[in-house]
């Protein structure tokens, strides 16, 4: 049985974590490099080589002893994993600063996450455009992930409003959901919620930066 035809084994939390790192420091590959070795991999995600070998374990890949991983074999086992190998639209609820920031940047749709949708609740916010897209009311949530087959929802109101968007996200059917709101939101099981708090972010940062200067 090939390497590709190997049952792939459940992949734990932390090894779904360091994936992304890992397709990273592949893509940042020159073109013609053809392998890469697990020491280079661990390099790039702060983990020791046997880590790299296990998480990619995971994948059914064991590489060539003395010669490394095959990179694009690589890049598409990791992809295949990811579900990056078809695109998930994304609705960005909450047109503020932030709102507005991710729905400018243009660079979500080439990674497999186009911005398909806005919403805000704010009427002044409601009709405005940003990054190509007209922001819609927050009542028509429900229809903007029917039409859109949304995959993703992106939070960013404030932190009062989270909890009701994540309510309304689930309701309408979106099950992957992306918090930045500075705030816990809780979800039912099945759902998929991943947080980003720039505040604590900052915070560690500062802790570092102190130790640094004391």
């Amino acid at each position: 049985m090939s390497d590709g035809e190997k049952e792939v084994k459940r992949i734990p939390d932390a090894t779904v974590a360091r994936l992304p790192i890992y397709l990273r420091s592949l893509l940042e590959l020159s073109a013609d490099t053809l392998t890469v070795s697990s020491e280079q991999l661990a390099d790039s995600a702060g983990v020791n080589a046997a880590k790299v070998r296990k998480d990619l374990s995971y994948l059914g890949s064991y590489g060539t002893r003395g010669v490394g991983y095959d990179v694009e074999y690589l890049q598409s086992q990791m992809r295949r994993a990811l579900g990056l190998t078809h695109d998930w639209p994304v609705v960005i609820v909450g047109i503020g600063n932030l709102g507005a920031a991710l729905a400018n940047y243009g660079g979500f749709g080439d990674r497999g996450y186009p911005v398909a949708a806005l919403v805000d609740a704010d009427p002044d916010v409601v009709g405005t455009e940003y990054g190509g897209l007209v922001v819609q009311p927050a009542s028509s949530l429900a229809d903007v992930v029917r039409e859109h087959g949304i995959g993703i929802g992106v939070i960013t109101t404030p932190a009062a409003a989270a909890q009701d968007v994540a309510d309304a996200l689930i309701e309408a059917g979106v099950n992957s959901i992306l918090n930045f709101a500075p705030t816990v939101v809780t979800v039912p099981d099945g759902v998929s919620l991943r947080k980003v708090d720039l505040a604590v972010e900052m915070q560690i940062l500062s802790f570092y930066q102190q130790r640094r200067e004391s």
